[in-house]
This record gives structure tokens, sequence and C-alpha cells, in this order.
């Protein structure tokens, strides 16, 4: 509105000064400047009454992937001579093709669609609206509509699927899977020998053993499996993820928890997902798909954050993590995090820790020099000590080199790792 203003103010002062000089030069001279602020009046677009319509092609990708938004914006008012549109969308995504800003004329009833395509990094992005701005021939009188919208884009991390974890929770859940529950049963796995019931299929019956007693038959037991209830931590903490010139293990982190979290719910368990950074983000255990989107979402948000150790994280929630249940641990450690993880081993939990490795990440960021591979050996060294007190401690470790896929590099150990009895 401030061209009106202006306009009338010079209008005004042209009027004035020529009665105060008694020059009609200076009143002629108003003239068309009244004559152009009248027609704009009288031409200036009526309020808008737009709306719209958005379509995006996948509403869920992954990093670097594209998804395609198509605009639909339709005027339920009057002619619009003059219409600029422009999407407002998250500075995180880059704009691949098309574009977000539209100058058109829109008529009564009409219809204009356009489309761009949008990439970005992992996270959640939401569409706020379109800002539509209405102006008439003269250009005086503007019109101003924002019309919202609530889609949303996720992009979740990117990974290869794993074909198994095995696990060993000495607390399994009552219904079948595919974790041994240490209970004898129908299963595959040689589990005993007890005495033959009714009932019992003559192929369980084990004949070495019952020829040694004349009276009684024997029967193969064999292990019972069934489904589990993991809980997988992901540290988000600054000072174990951030290095030098904003490097971050945070992204190769948050791929194993999302391949971690696939398999472990592919297998039919219950599972839960806890984010230790600045807060404690929680998303509470179940099965299924919509869990995993729960997770995925809940991955998508996450950000590293300042915070200190694992500091109460020994006091877990029994509804989160159940006693005696898998916590899987997805950090690259600091030497502060022993006695936590022992203090969890200690309250019955089955623990795993799958550790990006800190050390070859840091050393690919560094100058190759004879003083940087003294120092590499000295903080491996280091590290291969810590690692071993936790193995001592009864808990696993799983070392993960980012520089290699995570499902090459790690896929093979957990699907081959030896039960062990703590």
């Amino acid at each position: 509105m401030y061209r009106p203003i202006l306009l009338s103010v010079l209008i005004y002062g042209l009027l004035l000064a020529g009665l105060i000089s008694l020059h009609g030069e200076l009143i002629a001279f108003a003239i068309p400047f009244l004559v152009y602020l009248l027609h704009g009046f009288w031409a200036a677009p009526e309020g808008l009454n737009l709306q719209i319509q958005r379509k995006i092609s996948h509403d869920r990708i992954t990093p670097d992937a594209e998804a395609t938004v198509t605009l639909t914006v339709t005027n339920h008012g009057a002619d619009i001579e003059e219409l600029a549109l422009e999407e407002k969308i998250f500075p995180k995504l880059t704009i691949r093709e098309g574009d977000i800003r539209h100058l058109i004329r829109l008529p009564k009833g009409g219809s204009h669609t356009f489309s761009y395509v949008v990439a970005g990094a992992r996270g959640s992005y939401r569409f706020d609206g379109i800002q539509a701005t209405a102006t008439g021939f003269s250009g005086l009188i503007r019109r101003e509509q924002f019309i919202k919208s609530n889609e949303r884009l996720f992009i979740f991390p990117e990974f290869r699927r794993l074909k198994r974890a095995a696990i060993h929770p000495r607390r399994t859940r009552v219904y079948a899977g595919m974790i041994p529950a240490r209970v004898g049963g129908s299963g595959i796995e040689f589990f005993g020998v007890r005495e033959y019931q009714f009932g019992d299929s003559p192929r369980t019956v084990n004949w070495k053993v019952s020829a040694r007693h004349a009276e009684n038959l024997y029967s193969n037991e064999y292990q019972q499996e069934r489904v589990a209830d993991v809980g997988i931590v992901l540290d988000a903490r600054v000072r174990t993820n951030l290095f030098q010139s904003n490097h971050s293990l945070f992204e190769y982190a948050v791929t194993a928890a999302a391949a971690l979290s696939d398999v472990f719910l592919a297998q039919g368990n219950r599972v839960g997902l806890l984010i230790y950074g600045a807060y404690l983000g929680w998303t509470y255990p179940d099965y299924g798909k919509i869990q995993r989107e729960r997770i995925m979402q809940a991955l998508a948000h996450a950000e590293v954050g300042v915070s200190s150790v694992f500091t109460g994280l020994e006091h877990l929630s029994p509804r989160m993590f159940p006693p005696e249940s898998q916590i899987v641990l997805v950090s690259p450690l600091v030497s502060d995090d022993l006695e936590v993880l022992i203090q969890l081993r200690g309250r019955g939990y089955q623990v795993m820790v799958v550790s990006p490795d800190p050390v070859k990440f840091e050393l690919g960021l560094l100058p190759n020099s004879k003083e940087t591979e003294t120092a590499a050996r000295i903080v491996c060294m280091e590290r291969d000590l810590f690692l071993r007190r936790l193995g001592r401690a009864g808990v696993e470790v799983v070392g993960w080199d980012v520089s290699v896929p995570f499902d090459q590099a790690v896929g093979p150990s957990l699907n081959r790792r030896q039960r062990r009895l703590f």
C-alpha cells in the first residue's frame, strides 16, 4: 500500500503548492496523477479466493533421491490480471528442476498447474504453503493470500537390508520367532532328551538312548524359537560424533540403526528406539510395518546434540527396555561409557555395541605423516584395550570401518555370532 500513499502525498503536495503560489500549471500537473490513482482504486483486484492441491510423487525417499511436487492453483474468485505465486519450501531442500515462482493471469474459475523436482539430505520437510500476490493493471493495489498446507516429505536414511541378525537375550516373548528361547519344545536346534510322551512323533525317538533303557523310550527335544524385546540406543552426542571441520560419524550411526531396526522387525521382534543426544527421543516398542515407519520417522528427525556421558542410562524404564531383554547400542564410544555399560550388564540386559570406528574415520581426514601414524597407533591400542574390557564384562562389540558398507562389514558378523551365556 505504500505506492498509493506515496502517490496521494505527491498529488496533495502539487495541489497545495498550486493553490499557495497561484500557479495553475502545478494543479494541471497533478490531474494525471489523480486520474491514475482513481483508476488504480477502481481496477483494484478483489479479495483472493484461491485453492491449491499438492501432490508429491514420493513422500518417502532416500537422500539425494528425487521427488516431484505438482501444484494446481484454482481461482474461485474474480478475474486476476496478474498473480504472482511463490512456494515456501524448507531451505535445506534443493530444487533440481523447475521453478517455485510463477507469474500468471488467472481468470475466474481457472486453474494453473506447475511442478518442480526436489532432493535433499536426511530429514523431515514440511511444505508450509504458497504466497499469492495479485495486482491490477495499474500495479498500485495488491491483494495477498497465504495458502497453508500440511504436506510433508520424509527423507529416510538409506541402507542395504541385512539378511539376519543373531541375538540371544536371556528373556523372550511367547510368540514364535527366530531367536533361541532356551526352552525345550518344537524347533530345529537340538536341546536335550526326555522320556517319550503320548503324542510324540516317532521321528523324535532317540533310539540310541532308548536302547540303553529296556523299560522306557526317550525322545529328542528341540529348542524353541521365539521373538524378543530389542531396544536400539542411538548415540547422538556431539562429543562422540563430531570431528574437525564438522565432519561427523552420525550419518553412519543413523544408517546402522536403521538397518538394525529393519532386520529385527523383519524377524518378528518387538523393537524400540532411544535417541540419546541433547534430549531423549523415545519410540516405544512395538511390532511390524507401522513400528518400522515410526522408527524411520524418528531417525529422519535425529540430530546430534550436546550431552554428557550416558547419565541416567543405567536407570532405563522397564516399559522401554524390559529386564533381561536385548539392548543394541550404536555408538563410537568414549572411555566414560564403560561403567554405564557394565551396569547394564549387571542388571541382566544382553548388551551388544555396534561401534563405527572413530579412529579410522578421523585418520582419513588428516594428512599423511609419521606423527599422524604414530598417534593413530597409540589411539588404536587404547581403543582395542577399551573394547577388550567391554568384552570381558560380557558386552559384545561389533566394530565397523565406515569406509566399507554396513551390510558388507557387519552383516556377516551379526549373522554368524555364536551363542554366549553370561
